[in-house]
């Protein structure tokens, strides 16, 4: 059987590895990058450093408009199926390479997997939430990370096919936590544990508005205490654009890290502020709370057990947050499964098709 894995995102390389390890023990697979993320720090470096096999195909799409990037996804995606007649098209996330894929896929009446099926933000302003609900409509396997995401796949009317195997994300977390040196990490970027804030920004929620963002960098400023940021290039971007600039010397602007170094920083941090969806869940991983720069999250779980709170856009709340000094202990059961979710999969794949 061959396995056409679609991956275009930072988040989809980091689910995609243990899933490719254990796909090549009993399958072919090809891999197909769409080139959404095309930087190396966001892109080429997450395949060197987690052993993920070169792409097959990097189409090399790049940035555009949401319309845009998905209909030359689409055409480009559509000439390799037509290439390669996979038996399956595996896809993850919620990205616009994960929409492209889905719709690609089923147009030519090929089966599709969708590993983190079923979350849901209820917001459909956000184009993630319409990418998840599309994909998911045209999937014949879910694979969902928690409970919470069977529950949502039920009250749309979706029960076949649905299989909660936990999250993939946890496996790679697992995997390389015990393969890095967070010593040498915190030296190189001279930060002692549990002393620091560690904050991540991409939302277009949080960067397209620049009264926004400019309130975002003002509150983080106004924490006064050591933080480090790993900018994401399009939140860069938009600070330049509007001339937005970081003033206090207790905000750390540094190029995005690479998968290992950001698992040593959230291990070691005191609070992780975030509007990432992943990033949520490894703070979770990591044993740190995270403090949500959105109204509302995919990962609900995190919130009803205390370990995620929700702020929206009211970031004068991060103060009084912090000041509470946010602790927790971690459970002995796990919110997403055992770790094994990469085999699950497989084991599921092997048996059905």
């Amino acid at each position: 059987m061959t396995i056409l894995t679609i991956v275009g995102a930072r988040p989809q390389f980091i689910k995609c590895a243990p899933v490719s390890r254990e796909i090549r023990k009993h399958f072919k697979e090809v891999i197909l990058h769409t080139g959404q993320h095309y930087d190396y720090n966001m892109s080429q470096g997450f395949f060197d450093e987690l052993a993920i096999p070169e792409p097959d195909y990097n189409l090399g799409i790049g940035s555009n408009t949401h319309g845009a990037q998905t209909g030359l996804m689409l055409i480009e995606i559509e000439k390799v199926l037509l290439r390669e007649k996979p038996d399956l098209v595996l896809i993850y996330g919620d990205t616009n390479s994960t929409l492209a894929g889905a719709l690609a896929a089923s147009k030519l009446h090929l089966p599709v997997a969708h590993i983190e099926a079923g979350l849901r933000s209820f917001n459909r302003k956000m184009p993630e939430e319409i990418n998840r609900i599309v994909a998911d409509k045209l999937s014949r396997f879910m694979f969902v990370p928690t409970q919470t995401a069977v529950r949502n796949l039920v009250r749309e009317g979706q029960t076949d096919g649905v299989y909660n195997v936990g999250d993939v994300m946890f496996d790679s977390f697992l995997f390389n936590l015990s393969r890095l040196d967070q010593t040498k990490v915190l030296k190189k970027f001279q930060l002692q544990p549990k002393e620091f804030i560690l904050a991540t920004v991409h939302r277009p929620q949080n960067t397209d508005n620049p009264n926004v963002l400019k309130e975002l960098i003002s509150a983080l400023e106004h924490l006064h205490e050591p933080t480090i940021f790993p900018i994401h290039p399009r939140t860069r971007n938009l600070m330049e654009k509007y001339n937005i600039q970081v003033h206090a010397d207790s905000v750390r602007l540094v190029e995005p890290v690479s998968y290992q170094e950001m698992i040593a920083l959230e291990k070691n941090a005191r609070v992780i502020l975030t509007d990432s969806g992943g990033v949520q869940k490894e703070a979770y991983f990591a044993g740190v709370t995270a403090i949500v720069l959105r109204g509302e999250t995919e990962w609900v779980e995190l919130v009803e057990n205390g370990w995620a709170f929700l702020i929206g856009d009211d970031f004068q709340k991060l103060s009084g947050l912090l000041s509470r000094r946010i602790e927790k202990k971690p459970s002995s059961k796990s919110l997403f499964g055992d770790g094994q979710a990469s085999r699950k999969i497989v084991s599921v794949l092997s048996t059905e098709m």
